[in-house]
């Protein structure tokens, strides 16, 4: 179940991964709310609701259990799936990102921001958000994409954007990131100008066992790199899938 990062959706995140991944799994890609064709919802972005969102997606696809793959801030929503729906997790596998995004106290002015800008959001027509949406980033940060690319983010819906970023402000997994007990494999960006590697090593640190794939490549690896990243995320998903396995015929005998 592959889960996207923050601004993007899940074709703009995963598109060149789904070809190596489909050789050996049933592969699931979900727009979280707010992105692409996600949910739409006058309820606050929550993080916790996308894992929701996850759950209840498989119950519609029956899917019993499955290994959520999220990458940057989906990450975090396939960390929440292990603690809000433990019982259809068999094993975690987590890409360029954190327990915890907000250290400093202008990271977390930042994040606020975001927030507010959010709520006022709510109170402002469409027609007026999307008038400012398409000035002040589309027309700029699409000018040099493809055509499919552009209007994949031209369909976000940008208070649940603002919301989404403030969410992350307030992530804070360390707490529990030790009690989780499903195989889980981590694959670390090195040159992360996004998610730090310190970061993601504190994450590491924390999960008990996690198996480590590391590649020397920024935030955007996933398809910048991708001819290095994708054969690390598929032995990644294989490691944890043959993990758990192993450990479901263990139990069994």
């Amino acid at each position: 179940m592959l889960l996207h990062g923050w601004t993007a959706t899940a074709d703009l995140n995963w598109f060149m991964c789904y070809q190596e991944l489909g050789k050996h799994f049933r592969v699931i890609a979900i727009d979280h709310r707010g992105h692409g064709r996600g949910i739409r919802t006058n309820v606050p972005f929550k993080l916790s609701d996308c894992a929701d969102d996850v759950a209840a997606l498989a119950d519609q696809l029956g899917i019993t259990t499955f290994i959520p793959v999220g990458y940057s801030m989906g990450g975090t929503i396939a960390q929440l799936m292990w603690k809000r729906h433990e019982h259809r997790v068999r094993g975690l596998v987590l890409a360029a990102t954190s327990g915890h995004f907000v250290s400093s106290r202008k990271e977390r002015t930042a994040f606020s921001v975001m927030g507010g800008i959010g709520t006022l959001a709510r109170f402002t027509p469409k027609p007026v958000r999307d008038s400012i949406s398409d000035r002040l980033y589309l027309s700029r940060k699409t000018m040099t994409w493809e055509p499919w690319a552009a209007q994949q983010v031209s369909s976000h819906e940008w208070r649940h954007i603002l919301e989404a970023g403030a969410a992350l402000g307030h992530y804070d997994s360390r707490g529990w990131l030790p009690k989780i007990d499903v195989p889980t494999a981590v694959v670390m960006t090195l040159q992360d100008r996004v998610v730090s590697t310190r970061r993601q090593q504190a994450m590491v640190n924390l999960i008990p066992s996690a198996h480590v794939y590391e590649i020397d490549a920024d935030h955007d690896a996933v398809f910048a790199r991708a001819d290095e990243f994708v054969p690390l995320l598929v032995q990644a998903c294989l490691t944890v899938h043959h993990e758990a396995e192993n450990r479901l015929t263990a139990e069994n005998n």
